[in-house]
């Protein structure tokens, strides 16, 4: 996870596409005009430079306005963009690719695939049906089956959200709508994440669980209302109906921190606050405080401590009595 939140900066992608000061170019077999429908046409080879940027397909128009100024720039028939600076390569891939001249958006459509590569290898790689990046205010947006991979962490959404600073630096990460975060044998989904690179903190809204495999393979589920994860401390905090599995112990409480152990970024010890409880087969104990411990396997409970254990005796005629 913290690795994911670390570089999360190079799905970036289409920042690239923004409209710079600089010469644009623009290669064909043919070029038309018509003024009826006000449309310059490019037909063949259709190649297209600025800077570092470059544009390549086989059809493309450009809109102009009553005022003759460039519109919206349209590539069609599965148009390929790229940019390459120092060891890195962007590119964008897409059906159909928009690019507003007037209001700097850029928008892919259709089967849109974003790769950024350190040398020949692909170390992010974002697809879905639409992409659309604001050069003006830094929000890239990604609709439809939104799938993000960078090694081996992996993302799944309805939507997601990129917030940048004028730098290009990642400042905001939203996840929206049957969210979830993989990473090797550690998964949480929710209706909602959102990432603050001023924070470090990713939270889950709504709905939340996260499962962790532990050394010993076996596994710790958690499930919230909210979750929110500590980047640098790699500590988890959850609130509202707090539930927590972990081989023959349930624990349920308002309110949950776990803390990772040493050197590691597993959670190992679970601190409840507010009247909780922990059941281990038969027997519930609820405490105002509940510590559980994974490694080694413990709990403590302490204030108005209450211990109840089910169906004592039942089903037999020796049940315990005082002999009366």
């Amino acid at each position: 996870m913290k690795k994911f939140l670390t570089v999360i900066t190079a799905l970036l992608l289409l920042s690239g596409l923004a409209v710079k000061a600089s010469d644009l170019v623009i290669e064909s077999k043919s070029q038309t005009f018509n003024e009826a429908d006000n449309k310059i046409k490019f037909n063949g080879n259709v190649k297209v430079s600025v800077d570092d940027l470059k544009v390549v397909g086989e059809n493309a128009d450009v809109n102009i306005t009553k005022d003759q100024k460039l519109d919206t720039a349209t590539f069609y028939d599965k148009p390929y963009a790229f940019e390459v600076k120092q060891n890195k390569k962007r590119e964008v891939k897409a059906n159909i690719l928009k690019v507003s001249l007037i209001t700097k958006i850029i928008r892919a459509e259709g089967d849109t695939q974003s790769v950024v590569f350190e040398g020949k290898t692909p170390i992010v790689v974002i697809n879905s049906d639409v992409q659309e990046y604001d050069t003006k205010t830094g929000i890239m947006t990604a609709t439809g089956a939104v799938t993000m991979r960078y090694k081996e962490i992996e993302t799944f959404s309805n939507n997601a959200e990129i917030t940048t600073d004028k730098n290009g630096d990642l400042k905001k990460l939203v996840l929206i709508g049957n969210a979830r975060v993989k990473q090797e044998k550690s998964e949480s989904l929710a209706d909602k994440f959102v990432y603050e690179a001023s924070t470090g903190k990713l939270s889950a809204y709504g709905n939340t669980t996260s499962k962790s495999s532990m050394e010993d393979g076996s596994v710790l589920t958690l499930k919230s209302s909210y979750q929110e994860y500590n980047q640098k401390s790699s500590v988890f905090n959850a609130s509202g109906n707090v539930r927590i599995w972990y081989q023959d112990y349930y624990a349920v409480g308002p309110k949950v921190t776990l803390y990772p152990e040493a050197g590691s970024d597993k959670p190992n010890e679970a601190y409840f606050t507010g009247r909780s409880s922990i059941t281990q087969g038969v027997r519930t104990i609820y405490a105002d405080k509940i510590k559980m411990t994974m490694k080694p396997k413990s709990f403590d409970a302490q204030g108005n401590t209450r211990t109840v254990i089910k169906n004592v005796g039942s089903g037999s005629d020796e049940n315990m009595t005082l002999g009366l």
